[in-house]
């Protein structure tokens, strides 16, 4: 009789349990996304509170409106809830079976390898660098693909950097997975906040072999209503629903309810979400922009900055700052990045200014 082959599978996220546990600080520069909304920032009338309603496969009206956002067919949308985190790890486990071959930049979000190795996939990675803007290259990735590449993930924006990747890259790398046969996730999650204009824009087509996952959450405050989709071509996207049924079932329909009244706001969410980056990104600039200590490149749609100490160690950094500052950010290692650190500008201008000066003082006392 033959014997099983046991996986050694990653069964957590170190960055969750940090991003949970260890990030909280009067001074917040941890946090990646736009600080949280309150309910009375959406206006709501007392039906959109229902508790229940039909959604068994997604609740036709948020279907609807995020279809017609992309300017895709309705069966191409799945709304799992769970925010993107869940929609990405619903996407990868339609996509990839144990011992699967998947190809992930780096650096990039922690969550997203441990999520692949904990479905059992064997991760390859291919460099974003500092020297090239974190520019995707694409001969560089089709040169990693092999016959068993099933999957190529990537984050446009790119977390952690902010840098936007050009669609004629990410088309490139699409058509290159194309000839072994694998698909492309791209992580659209911080893409949102580039579209000042109010126009979405999205790397995915129906019939291509690019998916893509976003939410509400970075881009609007909105991380409570945990309002994530996958757009996918329509026999993938019923593949995902009906493999859901083991997962998550259905979302919580209050929940869907509050994200159809964002959708129909998202105008105003913009603008508090402009309100917030701007004066963030301008601090930044002024107060962290040319320090010599910190080698970076500062992108002007990010929610985050990603930059390389030049001396010190950003998890001594990091602990000094929270025990004597009151002020937190992401150590680089959840990264892949040792000695980089990731600062975010999403939050409240007045307590960010006061994170950053915090910062460039600890920053001034290593040198």
């Amino acid at each position: 009789m033959n014997k099983p082959i046991l996986l050694q599978r990653t069964l957590q996220s170190s960055y969750m349990r940090f991003a949970k546990q260890d990030t909280a600080a009067r001074f917040n520069l941890a946090m990646s996304g736009i600080a949280d909304c309150a309910l009375s920032d959406l206006e709501i009338g007392p039906d959109d509170l229902a508790l229940h309603g039909s959604n068994s496969y997604g609740y036709r009206p948020l279907i609807d409106r995020i279809a017609t956002r992309f300017g895709v067919p309705a069966d191409c949308v799945v709304t799992p809830g769970g925010g993107c985190s869940f929609s990405n790890h619903l996407a990868m486990s339609a996509l990839v079976s144990p011992g699967d071959e998947v190809l992930v930049e780096d650096p990039t979000y922690e969550l997203l390898t441990s999520t692949l190795e904990c479905l059992g996939a064997q991760v390859r990675t291919f460099e974003r660098r500092r020297s090239q803007d974190w520019r995707l290259d694409p001969q560089e990735i089709a040169g990693n693909m092999t016959p068993r590449t099933r999957l190529v993930v990537l984050t446009n924006l790119h977390n952690p950097s902010g840098a936007m990747a050009s669609e004629a890259d990410i088309q490139a790398i699409a058509a290159a997975a194309a000839t072994v046969g694998a698909h492309v996730l791209v992580d659209e999650v911080y893409l949102e906040l580039t579209f000042a204009d109010g126009a979405a824009r999205t790397s995915f087509a129906p019939d291509s072999n690019v998916l893509v996952t976003s939410s509400l959450t970075k881009a609007y405050g909105l991380s409570g209503l945990r309002c994530g989709w996958i757009l996918a071509p329509a026999e993938l996207a019923q593949r995902m629903r009906r493999l859901n049924d083991l997962f998550g079932v259905a979302p919580p329909h209050i929940a869907e309810r509050l994200a159809v009244v964002a959708f129909d706001q998202l105008d105003r969410l913009r603008a508090r979400a402009r309100g917030l980056l701007e004066p963030n990104l301008a601090a930044y600039r002024e107060i962290l922009g040319d320090h010599p200590d910190l080698d970076q490149v500062i992108f002007p749609t990010a929610t985050t900055v990603f930059p390389r100490l030049r001396r010190g160690d950003a998890d001594a950094l990091f602990e000094q700052l929270r025990s004597e500052q009151e002020t937190s950010f992401v150590p680089g290692r959840f990264f892949g990045r040792p000695d980089h650190l990731r600062v975010a500008l999403g939050g409240q201008p007045e307590s960010t200014r006061e994170g950053l000066l915090r910062l460039r003082a600890a920053l001034d006392k290593v040198a």
